[in-house]
């Protein structure tokens, strides 16, 4: 994982969730500026005296403020994520994509597929359409039950998170947001019953009303989204 990383000695350095620093190990000192969110307390003290130099927060990744510390230069993210937090923590980073340079997280291989899979499939959802409008998802590798101690019951995956330019993202943030949740509160229903409260003309928009919210792509959903924000 470090390797597929390649920081340079002029990286800003975020990790999540350092634990017990079997990562951090391979990437301290490798890059000019590292921080790290760890919620136990009692890994703190360790994390402090064998990697020095390390600005450490003791907090909850979820409501830890990234907008606020990730300013004034790219930041890259790496971490370990717990299958619990890893949805809404990905949901809260999508707001930050504008100080990122990347991500690279482990995650459970479930929302690993979520997070790259493509119309039409039975992963696609709102997670889906909501983290490929902000960035380029590439799955790096798996890692088996066996890597870890103890070994779990699930495979992990090793994904790559870049953002796109600014110009390949929607005009209406807050209008493609409230689309997306909408549309998949309803995923088995066609888009014309579950969008139904917007009032669109479908016909207009060019896109298939019959279709189901799964098999949109994101720019479909832009698409819809800035018709709304016309209105």
């Amino acid at each position: 994982m470090a390797d597929c990383i390649g920081l340079g000695p002029k990286d800003a350095l975020l990790e999540i969730g350092p634990g017990r620093g079997a990562l951090t190990r391979c990437l301290h000192g490798s890059v000019d500026r590292y921080t790290a969110v760890e919620i136990d307390r009692d890994l703190i003290p360790g994390l402090r005296s064998r990697f020095p130099g390390i600005e450490l927060f003791n907090a909850d990744a979820l409501a830890f403020d990234f907008n606020a510390h990730c300013q004034g230069r790219p930041w890259r993210l790496v971490g370990n994520l717990p299958y619990n937090i890893a949805s809404p923590l990905l949901f809260k980073l999508i707001a930050c994509a504008a100080h990122i340079q990347d991500m690279h997280f482990m995650l459970q291989r479930e929302v690993a597929e979520r997070l790259a899979a493509k119309p039409g499939t039975k992963a696609r959802g709102r997670l889906s359409v909501g983290i490929q409008h902000r960035f380029a998802v590439e799955t790096l590798f798996d890692v088996p039950p066996q890597s870890f101690a103890p070994p779990p019951k699930v495979f992990s995956t090793v994904v790559r998170l870049t953002p796109h330019p600014a110009s390949a993202q929607s005009t209406a943030p807050e209008q493609l947001e409230a689309v997306v949740r909408l549309a998949f509160a309803s995923r088995r229903k066609r888009l014309g019953n579950a969008l139904k409260p917007l009032g669109l003309d479908w016909a207009a928009l060019g896109i298939d009303e019959h279709l189901r919210p799964a098999d949109l792509s994101v720019a479909e959903f832009v698409t819809i989204a800035n018709a709304v924000a016309e209105d």
